[in-house]
């Protein structure tokens, strides 16, 4: 029971010994996502502090500052910039950046808010040097191909080429606004991890002749499927007509050979029938004859010797 107050008592004194470290400022933390500088009189002392734990420093005197060791990002305002070719734009970037040099950041900058202005005049600086220098449409495009959006869920499929074509699109140019901005953030003790575009709007003049080029560049698209369209459909009347021509050919062969057939079954039933009563197939066929020649219209004059006669002759017997 003796030695448990005694260990308590112990705790209760080291308690309150840490609480009085920290509240005089003797003792400070640092976490595994900070850095600190300490500042003595408002000049700095050593080098900055990384490693996390426990920390002892003069109190009164001394002053810790911290800074976050993680990417931090920075969001700009849009500024108006002229391309290559004289168009104006609205670009608005984004970023993400890292302080690599506390101490030099403390000296340079002192905080995060006056970091930002910096980190302002670098990437605006950087993106108006790279966007003047290259033309309106390799700022809004990264290829040469046009895009059509199918049903949601659906991917894109590329239809055909654009009207203008780029060698440096939109990516390449994210690429030299980092590089240029690399080369003058370090003087404050940060780095730029990334740039990117975060959206192009356009005056007035210039949204009108992107709306143009747009609409001429689906128009050629539309011109393009169209005359495929009819390539296909002349190539599909092509073989209609001439599987037409061979069904027509076809039939027309059979129906010949049927009627070349019927003719001459009917030329043997003929044949047949006048040798077995010529005198009756001679009448047959006169009467025929008359069916086809003689009608309520027509006047025939005959001899009494005429062939064609002898059987209405024969009727007033």
């Amino acid at each position: 029971m003796k030695n448990w107050r005694i260990l308590a008592g112990i705790g209760v004194a080291v308690a309150v010994i840490i609480i009085l470290a920290f509240a005089s400022g003797l003792l400070y933390v640092v976490n595994e996502v900070q850095q600190v500088v300490i500042t003595q009189f408002g000049k700095p002392i050593g080098e900055p502090v990384t490693a996390a734990g426990l920390h002892l420093k003069q109190p009164l005197i001394q002053q810790a500052h911290y800074f976050d060791r993680r990417l931090l990002d920075w969001d700009g305002d849009p500024n108006q910039i002229p391309t290559k070719d004289k168009k104006y734009i609205w670009v608005d970037t984004t970023a993400r950046w890292k302080i690599i040099d506390a101490l030099k950041f403390l000296q340079s900058v002192g905080n995060e808010i006056n970091a930002h202005g910096r980190i302002d005049d670098i990437i605006n600086s950087a993106t108006r040097d790279v966007v003047t220098g290259h033309l309106l449409v390799e700022a809004v495009r990264d290829s040469n191909r046009i895009l059509e959006a199918r049903a949601e869920g659906e991917d894109l499929i590329v239809t055909d080429e654009a009207l203008e074509h780029i060698s440096v699109g939109r990516e390449q140019l994210e690429k030299a606004i980092l590089e240029r901005a690399k080369v003058l953030a370090p003087q404050y003790g940060i780095t730029i991890d990334d740039v990117r575009i975060k959206r192009i709007n356009y005056v007035e003049d210039v949204r009108n002749k992107v709306y143009d080029r747009m609409i001429a560049e689906r128009k050629r698209a539309a011109e393009r499927y169209r005359s495929e369209g009819q390539g296909k459909t002349a190539e599909i009347d092509g073989q209609r007509g001439k599987e037409l021509k061979e069904i027509t050919s076809e039939a027309y062969r059979k129906a010949q050979i049927n009627i070349g057939k019927a003719d001459a079954e009917a030329t043997s039933i003929y044949g047949k029938a006048y040798n077995q009563d010529p005198e009756f197939y001679a009448f047959l066929k006169t009467l025929e004859t008359y069916r086809n020649t003689i009608d309520k219209h027509s006047t025939i004059i005959l001899t009494t010797n005429s062939e064609y006669y002898q059987y209405l002759k024969s009727l007033e017997k």
